[in-house]
């Protein structure tokens, strides 16, 4: 009997968002999902003693030492590398660009915080620092289109 060979893992990924300042970015998102930002400190000051990271590279965020240029929040439940911090699930990465947004995002989140919620949710986003781009009424549904505050929009249902 020939046995059929074990179905590859799924394909792990993350949502990579460029920023001007991840740092802030983090904090709002992990605020406006109820995510947490990751902690790699444990793994920065392991790079920082074998040489492998400049200390230029690292800043405090939070109490605790953090890369410079990227951060990433993600979901509280999922699971997580214990060695270096970093989230195995849901995750944001946010990574430092030079240049600031221009053009209108070609891929979006859509947050659903449930039946009935929608403005309760955008007022909560607003004092997060978001700002309301305008709202849609459509024979398929209604939905409030967002800008975080580097200006990345977002859907809230």
């Amino acid at each position: 009997m020939t046995q059929t060979p074990a179905s590859p893992a799924p394909v792990h990924w993350k949502i990579v968002i460029d920023a001007n300042d991840p740092h802030a970015q983090a904090d709002f998102w992990a605020a406006a999902l109820r995510y947490e930002a990751e902690d790699n400190s444990a793994l920065i000051e392991k790079l920082l003693g074998f040489g492998a990271l400049p200390e230029e590279a690292t800043v405090e965020f939070h109490g605790r030492r953090a890369f410079r240029d990227l951060v990433a929040v993600r979901h509280p439940e999922d699971p997580f590398e214990e060695e270096s911090g970093t989230g195995l699930g849901r995750r944001l990465l946010f990574q430092r660009v030079p240049e600031a947004k221009t053009v209108k995002n070609r891929l979006h989140l859509d947050l659903h915080p449930g039946e009935g919620r929608r403005e309760e949710e955008v007022a909560r986003l607003e004092g997060l620092g978001a700002r309301v781009l305008r709202r849609v009424a459509e024979q398929g549904g209604a939905w409030v289109v967002m800008a975080d505050p580097e200006g990345n929009e977002f859907c809230v249902q």
